[in-house]
């Protein structure tokens, strides 16, 4: 049994193999030598040749920062390299922290965060407050302040290296063989090299992009807020960016390929958060797609639009300051070396690896993370590296990634969270399915904006009563549903749902007082209700 090392009023004991986010990170490094990690000496020998590291890992991002310090953890000799730091990233630019801390989740939450304020000065006067005139951004304070942040997490993630004695590379590391990595013209034999190098936003060959259009990197960096900004993607970097800028004062128009954005999501779900963009101001041009991005001669930009599998005229979206083309990422394969080794890659550019995060084709090769296209979220990034240092270094034998009840959510306004089964998914997969949802007005927007509204679902297979799926669109949707993913992970069911107290007056309440079914399905056909419109 391991004991929790955060302090003498912590009395949770760890079952060996069961890790808790957060709680384990300062575990790891608050142990004294000799309580929780066993310290290593020296590298592994096998079959007569010996290795400068047990585990060699490139990338020093979520993923190959958590495998690192927990292999060290283990009394393995680990090494990570990483690129020199930079909020734009490229070829020859990364840093610690990566993609998450650097360039995504972290800086478009502050940034998110920043837009919300503009929303709570309007709501505040139907509370009785007197707020003269509408609320000043500082744009240059707000970039200021983000970037202090990141260089202070970016840091901490260097000393968390340095704390788990993980020998850290600054350079561009390039594969050599299977068990050797170079470095700065260096070379490191490794048992085991952990390919964590993440994935990097792309342009798409539309004419005038690569020239005129920018990045979700350098939308996040720039020097001024634009007045008008047009967002191509419909993915959940898209949405989010959409809103960010809509909500700091930037006239948006958000142009997607599909009728709704968000494929990934439940379809009723991204029905009503199209609506609830609409309400608040965002331009969305559905089954739509640029076709051409040019520059005149006063600076500005023109985006060509044509229609998507539907009928309608091509227009122009004028005087725009920046186009965001998030139309995707993708996983960073090229130019390290994995040609030199034969590993295998798959149809869309990540390396293909087994259930245990190993190469496929080259056994001393892993990868986890973004870079193996698997599921591009950094809680899952931070599992999978958690489950590799297990697997290679500790005792409790084969461990791989377990994917069950990942909740995933968009940080736009409002924001969209879920875990478990989509309703279409569950119908496929379960035939017999209960559907309940419910619409209501937050109570924060009771005495003022009245058209904001909530909504959750909750997806239930009607043979065993098991709840296979929550979904929620609201304005704390993120911080409600990590509990009920907890719910969902530990297998409720409706009729415990349905017996858990509430908290009133909430939002999550909705979750545990939905009694009426809103749709029936059995053997995979409505029997009950009206049919999805969506």
């Amino acid at each position: 049994m391991r004991i929790c090392l955060r302090g003498p009023f912590c009395n949770v004991a760890l079952r060996k193999g069961h890790y808790f986010p957060g709680m384990v990170d300062s575990a790891v490094l608050r142990a004294p030598a000799g309580i929780w990690r066993k310290v290593a000496t020296r590298a592994s020998q096998e079959n007569g040749a010996e290795f400068d590291f047990d585990l060699f890992t490139i990338g020093g991002g979520s993923a190959g920062v958590r495998a690192a310090r927990y292999s060290a953890g283990l009394g393995a000799k680990v090494g990570l390299c990483e690129l020199p730091r930079d909020l734009i990233s490229s070829d020859e630019k990364g840093g610690t922290g990566g993609t998450c801390v650097l360039r995504g989740c972290v800086p478009k939450k502050l940034m998110a965060l920043a837009g919300l304020f503009a929303e709570d000065v309007q709501d505040a006067a139907s509370f009785g407050w007197e707020v003269e005139g509408p609320p000043q951004l500082s744009w240059e304070k707000l970039q200021s302040n983000k970037r202090r942040e990141l260089e202070r997490l970016s840091d901490l993630y260097m000393d968390n290296l340095k704390k788990a004695n993980v020998e850290f590379i600054e350079g561009r590391a390039r594969i050599v063989d299977p068990n050797t990595v170079e470095v700065n013209g260096k070379q490191y034999r490794a048992k085991n090299i952990l390919v964590a190098t993440g994935g990097a936003a792309s342009i798409p060959p539309i004419d005038g992009a690569r020239d005129y259009a920018i990045t979700s990197d350098h939308v996040l960096n720039l020097d001024e807020l634009p007045k008008k900004l047009v967002v191509v993607g419909g993915g959940y970097i898209g949405c989010e960016q959409a809103s960010i800028f809509n909500n700091l004062g930037t006239e948006v128009y958000l142009v997607v390929r599909q009728d709704l954005p968000l494929a990934g999501f439940d379809r009723e779900a991204c029905a009503f958060v199209m609506e609830q963009y609409k309400l608040r101001g965002l331009h969305v041009y559905g089954q739509s797609s640029p076709t051409k991005v040019s520059r005149g001669a006063d600076g500005k930009l023109t985006v060509r639009v044509e229609p998507y599998k539907r009928d309608g005229d091509p227009f122009d979206i004028e005087d725009v300051d920046q186009v965001l083309m998030a139309t995707g990422r993708k996983p960073k394969t090229q130019n390290i070396g994995l040609e030199n080794v034969g590993a295998e890659i798959d149809e869309k550019g990540g390396l293909k690896v087994d259930e245990f995060s190993r190469s496929v084709s080259v056994p001393s090769i892993w990868g986890i993370g973004d870079v193996t296209n698997r599921i591009p979220l950094t809680p899952v990034a931070r599992m999978e590296g958690s489950a590799l240092a297990k697997h290679l270094f500790g005792d409790e034998g084969d461990v791989k990634p377990d994917y069950t009840a990942v909740p995933s959510v968009v940080f736009s306004s409002p924001q969209l969270a879920y875990v478990g089964k989509k309703e279409d998914a569950a119908v496929e997969e379960y035939q017999d399915v209960d559907i309940y949802t419910s619409k209501s007005t937050p109570m924060k927007n009771t005495l003022g904006r009245k058209d904001v509204k909530e909504f959750v679902k909750v997806v239930v297979s009607a043979k065993d009563k098991k709840v296979v799926g929550f979904h929620m669109v609201g304005a704390e949707a993120a911080e409600i549903l990590q509990g009920f993913a907890a719910a969902l992970y530990a297998g409720i069911t409706k009729p415990q749902l349905d017996a858990t107290v509430g908290i009133h007056p909430s939002s999550a309440e909705e979750f545990v007082t939905m009694t009426q079914t809103t749709r029936k399905y059995r053997g995979g056909k409505l029997v009950e209700g009206e049919p999805l419109k969506c």
